[in-house]
């Protein structure tokens, strides 16, 4: 028994600057709000609308050396949720779709990352995350991008641009109010930029 205590702790030293090394190379990322936008799509009687949620907050952790690795927690702010639509914001906003009043956020975590051919965050690169809709939550798989400030050199990575695409199915939330005028499909076209962490 002592010998497997000791070995266990030995074990458990020698993986420790392993451990360390792979949190130390998470880079805390700040978002611009004013340059970040969480866009929506729906559809409205046969007529595409658009709408924008603001961000209430994001952590968000890259690891510059491997991409896959890097983590992203975002909330959105349900009552500020907009569209072009003045009247369709309030039946938006009811109990039967986002329930605001008992649901006043959205919640978005990644789980995956997978990179595109080319080893990056862009040309086929996706991200998994669960989002929580309503109390519900469920696995959503978004198309990535991510580029670097144009003109900015190859290990210039203070300033990145993120785009996220991809759609859901707002029924699997409860969200299914008005089911006889808006489709159950709603697009997502998320675009923000972070910042490095000094």
């Amino acid at each position: 028994m002592t010998y497997l205590t000791r070995r266990a702790l030995i074990t458990g030293l020698s993986v420790l600057p392993l451990a360390h090394t792979a949190q130390a190379a998470l880079t805390p990322y700040v978002l611009a709000p004013a340059r970040s936008t969480v866009g929506f799509t729906f559809n409205l009687s046969g007529t595409a609308q658009t709408g924008t949620m603001p961000i209430k907050s994001a952590n968000i952790l890259i690891d510059t050396k491997r991409l896959q690795n890097s983590r992203v927690d975002v909330v959105l702010d349900v009552t500020g949720a907009r569209t072009k639509l003045p009247f369709a914001r309030g039946p938006m906003l009811s109990k039967s779709v986002l329930n605001a009043a008992q649901y006043p956020t959205i919640r978005f975590m990644t789980t995956k990352i997978q990179l595109g051919s080319a080893g990056r965050i862009s040309e086929g690169a996706t991200v998994t995350g669960d989002l929580s809709v309503r109390g519900v939550t469920r696995p959503v798989t978004l198309t990535a991008n991510l580029y670097r400030k144009r003109g900015s050199t190859a290990d210039d990575l203070d300033a990145l641009s993120v785009r996220l695409t991809g759609a859901l199915n707002r029924h699997e939330f409860g969200a299914s109010g008005y089911s006889d005028l808006v489709q159950q499909m709603v697009g997502l076209n998320i675009r923000a930029e972070i910042i490095r962490q000094v």
